[in-house]
């Protein structure tokens, strides 16, 4: 028989998290002058825990997120001018559509939030890890009793 490291009495268990073993932490993310996709992408994984070696995909393993400067995330190649935004109210002819600059310009947190809920889980574990995240347009956020870790994201800076 093969050295696998068991034996009959011993079989190998895969380790699952339980919810009473799961840390979180808060995070707190300046978004001036970061690209809204990149950032996006950070905060999505930040927010299901992909950073942890205790991963789990079946539980929201993940941390609270904090953004401020919202208003001022940048857009790539001329992507605020056209890429649209649609939503439709569910009556016939209630598409609406607006430009992301529209967006940022009228309601920069849901820009943001739209863009990172794009990235989780469209289940209720995504939608119980988005409410971890919270986005502020201006420079202060009401979370300092939390003592939220700053996080540098100089990769999702945009290059010149």
């Amino acid at each position: 028989m093969a050295e696998t490291g068991t034996t009959k009495d011993s079989p190998v268990t895969t380790y699952s998290p339980k919810a009473s073993e799961i840390d979180r932490a808060w995070v707190l993310i300046d978004a001036e002058g970061l690209v809204l996709g990149r950032l996006a992408t950070e905060v999505a994984n930040i927010l299901r825990g992909k950073h942890k070696p205790t991963y789990a995909p079946h539980m929201d393993m993940g941390d609270h997120v904090v953004i401020i400067n919202a208003a001022k995330v940048v857009l790539t190649a001329e992507k605020a001018t056209k890429k649209m935004v649609y939503r439709h109210s569910g009556f016939p002819g209630g598409l609406k559509e607006q430009s992301y600059q529209d967006m940022l310009d009228r309601k920069p947190e849901e820009a943001v939030r739209a863009t990172i809920k794009g990235m989780l889980p469209h289940t209720r574990l995504g939608a119980a890890q988005l409410r971890k995240l919270k986005v502020y347009a201006g420079p202060t956020h009401p979370h300092a009793a939390q003592q939220p870790q700053t996080l540098e994201l100089a990769h999702a800076r945009r290059s010149a």
